[in-house]
């Protein structure tokens, strides 16, 4: 009596290496998720103990510790500040003026910073870090 063998082909995948490729896929989305924000100076906010987030359009206002002025990263004196927030202000949209300033300045610099939404009608957000 012959003995038959099985010649039937089992399709294998090779999983060995996919852990790997995972790995580098994840690492690469996580240092890529942290330049997502290109508009953000690098500061020091000051904490609150409540934080929200907004999904609406809005205009960003940085301040550094050198009384600079920042929107959307291009550098504005405090003489035109007014003039360019207003230039980018759409009214047909409800936009906002996030500020972000440094903790350590005084809040006269910030004051100053408010008036000029108080005196056009803008909305403005103070950007904070959580506690």
């Amino acid at each position: 009596m012959a003995i038959k063998r099985n010649k039937r082909f089992h399709a294998e995948v090779a999983t060995s290496s996919l852990s790997d490729i995972m790995f580098f896929l994840l690492l690469f989305f996580l240092i890529i998720s942290t330049l997502a924000n290109p508009n953000v100076i690098r500061m020091t906010l000051p904490k609150s103990k409540t934080n929200e987030k907004t999904n609406k359009q809005h205009i960003t206002l940085s301040v550094t510790e050198e009384k600079r002025y920042f929107i959307d990263k291009e550098e504005v004196l405090l003489d035109q500040l007014e003039a360019r927030l207003l230039q980018l202000m759409d009214p047909a949209k409800d936009q906002t003026v996030i500020i972000r300033i440094p903790a350590t300045l005084q809040v006269q610099d910030l004051v100053d910073v408010l008036q000029i939404g108080v005196r056009n009608k803008l909305k403005f957000v103070i950007a904070t870090s959580p506690k």
